[in-house]
């Protein structure tokens, strides 16, 4: 008995021990949590009732190369959901409001179910202050729904600018996926055009306001007094090279045709414009598009999506006879005393090849001037294959231009080894008449040739095609300039003046394009009309102004109308004098004179 006694009593002061033991513990972490921690705690129990307010940047603006803002921001409403708060029987009349189709709501929550619920769903943009107005009346009785304003793209230079400027979209599964660490579900991104290709300069970076909620995550005050918020940064706006007004002039004059014009300021590789037709109303991107228009545009045969400046490619026709007369001047194939006779054709390998006329005997600068196809023929089998495709591979043809909006083809460019794949060993020699004249296989994109027009315009030397200068500090608002890289050729300046003479006098001769000649500024410049298997053929002009002072260098190109000089040359003209008119550029009115043989010497001509 005295041994049960006794163990009895141990286990009772071991329980003792355990009691008085945990309740000493237990009150010192009280007096430690609510005297010695209390400021810290009470900073955590604060933390957990902040709710962070993303706050979207103003996306960078663009300005024109004059400062003329040709892209900007505009308020908007947009409508949000948070799925956590939201009653889904408020579906139905929510829809009705928005004047969207049954399921509509549904169909976004449902595509957001992966992140949390509490972020909220943007559900539609763009809507009007009638609805606007009704959530404010009714706010009460819709939980989870609330509504921000957001700014969408606007135009207000009067330009399309389609397939330069882009546009955003709300940002796809996939590439939020990708760029998580950024984006959020509903945010926009740059789809296409500059907004995508400058998209990390135009975003800026996403700023939080910190609010107090209570228990139901209602806003009852700022956290701090605002303190704490982070301010969002507006994005960089950047500094185009476009200029609007020969931006509007090509826009203006593509109309109801097919094709593309691209004008370049020679000395810098600047695009002062670039116009694609037909395009598309960037407007209606603004917010979500509607389903009609994107059919409309999907099913439009003409493809107003497609870019024709950067990846249409097709032959250059007679605009190329510039480039083999570069490759024989500075390859010593030929000199300015070298001519050919033109009997309105010729025999070459068995193939009769013919001519748009009976030229005579013409050396190289009159053959340019009246387009003769003889002569080139006759050239590209004197400077062979081989050098032909080293000359057009030295003007960037075959290649990319890498100009900054991507998205390009490279054309093509024939070589020998492609005829033996494609037809063995004794190929046909034939096929290089063709070639000679721009024709065959030989294909081209607009920018190309623009880049090309460039290139003659300031004798080999030019820089990367491109459409943004730089982008302006936010604080300062000083250009930060792009760097682009510099394109020389190492031909002599000799051997481009003779190539100008002859462009020269296709204008202000006897040659292809005497339909644009102008009294006030002297245009140099080539026609070329493409054969198309499949219709009318494609009219092409190349042409740069003034001429002994080149600012500005086009490319014109129109999908089936006819000749060159008939279709794509006057719209050449219509850029050049929206380009040089407009700053009375009267100063470079240079009038070359001719000697006996018709070579032309730059001669000033008074005012």
């Amino acid at each position: 008995m005295r041994t049960e006694r006794f163990a009895s009593l141990q286990r009772k002061s071991v329980l003792y021990f355990i009691i008085i033991g945990s309740f000493a513990v237990l009150g010192f972490r009280l007096f430690q949590m609510q005297i010695v921690e209390h400021e810290s705690f009470k900073e955590q129990a604060a933390n957990n009732s902040i709710k962070a307010i993303e706050q979207t940047p103003l996306r960078g603006v663009f300005y024109d190369r004059n400062m003329n803002v040709v892209v900007n921001n505009v308020p908007a409403y947009t409508i949000r959901i948070t799925p956590a708060y939201y009653d889904k029987k408020l579906t139905p009349v929510l829809e009705a409001v928005l004047g969207v189709e049954p399921g509509y709501i549904n169909k976004i929550l449902y595509s957001n179910r992966e992140f949390s619920k509490y972020i909220p769903v943007r559900i539609k943009r763009g809507i009007d202050f009638k609805v606007v107005s009704w959530l404010e009346e009714n706010s009460e009785h819709l939980p989870g729904v609330d509504y921000i304003v957001e700014m969408q793209r606007g135009y207000p230079a009067g330009i399309r600018g389609s397939h330069i400027f882009g546009y955003t979209k709300e940002i796809s599964p996939a590439l939020l996926e990708k760029h998580k660490d950024y984006y959020k579900p509903g945010d926009y991104i740059g789809y296409s055009g500059i907004e995508k290709a400058y998209e990390k300069y135009l975003r800026g970076k996403k700023g939080y306001d910190y609010v107090l909620v209570d228990s139901k995550r209602k806003e009852i005050g700022k956290f701090k007094d605002g303190t704490e918020d982070v301010p969002s940064i507006k994005g960089n706006d950047l500094v185009l090279t476009i200029d609007s007004d020969v931006q509007r002039a090509a826009e203006e004059a593509l109309k109801g045709y097919r094709g593309a014009a691209v004008a370049i300021e020679p000395k810098t590789g600047e695009i002062l414009a670039m116009a694609s037709a037909p395009d598309y109303d960037l407007s209606e991107f603004s917010y979500v598009t509607s389903r009609e228009y994107l059919q409309k545009l999907y099913n439009d045969p003409d493809h107003p999506f497609f870019n024709r400046a950067t990846m249409g490619a097709n032959p250059p026709g007679s605009t190329f006879k510039i480039m083999e007369a570069v490759a024989a001047l500075n390859s010593g194939v030929i000199t300015t005393a070298t001519t050919f006779t033109c009997r309105g054709g010729q025999d070459f390998y068995g193939r009769y090849f013919k001519c748009d006329a009976v030229h005579g005997t013409l050396n190289v600068i009159h053959a340019i001037e009246h387009s003769c196809n003889v002569f080139f023929y006759n050239l590209i089998y004197k400077i062979g294959m081989d050098r032909w495709d080293e000359y057009a591979g030295k003007f960037g043809f075959g290649h990319y231009t890498h100009i900054d909006i991507g998205d390009e083809s490279r054309g093509f460019i024939p070589t020998p080894e492609y005829y033996v794949k494609r037809y063995g060993e004794d190929w046909p020699k034939s096929i290089m008449a063709s070639l000679g004249i721009g024709q065959g296989e030989v294909s081209v994109t607009p920018v190309q040739l623009a880049k090309y027009c460039a290139l003659i315009a300031n004798n080999g030397v030019t820089y990367t095609p491109h459409l943004v200068r730089g982008y302006l500090t936010n604080n300062t608002k000083k250009l930060v300039p792009f760097s682009y890289k510099k394109i020389d050729l190492g031909i002599d300046t000799s051997i481009f003046n003779i190539v100008k003479q002859g462009m020269f006098l296709v204008v202000n001769g006897s040659g292809t394009a005497t339909n644009i000649r102008s009294s006030d500024i002297m245009i140099a410049g080539k026609t070329g009309t493409a054969q198309n298997p499949h219709g009318k053929n494609h009219a092409w002009f190349i042409g740069f102004a003034p001429f002994n002072n080149p600012k500005i260098a086009v490319a014109v190109f129109v999908e089936n109308v006819g000749f060159g000089a008939t279709y794509a040359a006057p719209i050449a003209r219509k850029m050049i004098d929206a380009y040089l008119e407009k700053d009375k550029l009267k100063q470079d009115k240079i009038l070359p004179s001719q000697d006996s043989n018709n070579n032309v010497m730059g001669a000033a001509v008074a005012n």
